[in-house]
């Protein structure tokens, strides 16, 4: 997995296929969607408060972030889990 690579994160297909990766591999060792989601929510705070956007669509996702309440990120995180899935 490419996670850590820092070219995974300025590419947003390369994004994608590495979030794809790490979805697929919760799945893979039985985390439960909630679980996925939580965690999620987790990265999603971190990286919105320590990386600066690579390209568009991530900027567009951490104002997204930043404008969201805890509900609105939980949404967010639950969507991005499945654009991921059904992205195939």
């Amino acid at each position: 997995m490419e996670i850590n690579n820092i070219h995974s994160f300025t590419d947003w297909d390369r994004w994608k296929e590495t979030l794809e990766k790490a979805v697929n591999l919760g799945e893979t060792v039985g985390l439960s969607e909630n679980t996925i989601e939580k965690i999620g929510v987790k990265v999603g705070n971190m990286l919105s408060a320590n990386v600066d956007p690579e390209n568009k669509e991530q900027r567009l996702l951490q104002e997204l972030w930043r404008v969201g309440d805890d509900s609105d990120r939980r949404v967010l995180s639950k969507m991005l889990v499945k654009m991921v899935q059904t992205d195939n």
